[in-house]
């Protein structure tokens, strides 16, 4: 009985994996390393390592036959429980101010919303507002939109010291794709304002070929610290900042100030950071 348990759970973690993926392809997103094997237990790691594009509800799922696998430790809401220890060779070195190119791939789309900001590692919570925020994202009803798969960011230029050291900050690109009850994290480790604790690579200044966007001026230079700021990184909810800037493009006329969104109910998945 426990051997068909067991099947039926590795069944079900396989069949969630294989339903839609995304993933950041530049710069190097963190991926699965033995740091992540001691904290989140062989089955996460082998869930991840075998598809890195996969999905944390089908890393929740295969918990449950697992007896090594440390929840606080893993922490498997930031970044899926990758961690900087196994991707210290992937850090960026970025200045206030510059544009930085990123690559996601959609390899299935599903609908939902997403985000791509900047997480204090230490509190799991967004710094400031979100850098982009897309209303309507892998929609699977049209051809996916040019700049959901290659946009810019701008580094904010009031960083302070928060993110000086490597490891403590992450870019997060973050996808709720609630129809189908499935998220999606991946994380670039980066500093600014110091030389961090690893040499990591650098990334030059660059512009993409999506549509150019206003650089964000976070609310705070430190963590946020309200229950919706947490929520918006650790858990799903639609209780989101309203400052968050306007993706504009003739390609993605759906892509709107998530000002629209923030009167939803928190407990509402579909409007998520």
């Amino acid at each position: 009985m426990q051997y068909t348990s067991s099947i039926l759970v590795a069944a079900a973690s396989l069949i969630t994996s294989v339903s839609a993926h995304g993933f950041i392809t530049s710069p190097q997103a963190r991926l699965a390393g033995d740091a992540m094997k001691a904290a989140c237990g062989q089955q996460v790691y082998n869930n991840q390592a075998s598809d890195n594009y996969g999905n944390i509800q089908g890393e929740l799922q295969v918990t449950a036959t697992q007896t090594d696998y440390n929840a606080a430790e893993c922490n498997i809401w930031q970044c899926k429980g990758f961690k900087y220890a196994d991707n210290t060779a992937n850090v960026q070195s970025w200045t206030a101010g510059q544009v930085v190119a990123f690559k996601f791939d959609v390899k299935a789309p599903h609908t939902g919303t997403a985000n791509i900001s900047i997480v204090n590692t230490a509190t799991n919570t967004i710094i400031g507002s979100p850098l982009l925020y897309y209303s309507d994202f892998a929609d699977n009803s049209r051809t996916i939109p040019a700049n959901e798969t290659s946009f810019s960011i701008t580094v904010p230029s009031d960083l302070g010291d928060t993110c000086s050291t490597a490891g403590a900050c992450v870019v997060q690109h973050y996808w709720n794709a609630a129809s189908i009850d499935q998220t999606y994290e991946s994380c670039v480790d980066f500093t600014v304002g110091g030389s961090g604790s690893s040499s990591g690579s650098s990334s030059t200044a660059a512009t993409s070929s999506t549509p150019a966007t206003s650089p964000v001026t976070p609310t705070s230079s430190s963590a946020a610290t309200s229950s919706v700021a947490a929520k918006a990184v650790t858990t799903p909810s639609s209780a989101v900042p309203t400052t968050l800037q306007t993706v504009v493009s003739s390609k993605a006329p759906s892509l709107t100030s998530v000002a629209a969104a923030a009167t939803a109910s928190p407990e509402a998945d579909d409007d998520e950071c």
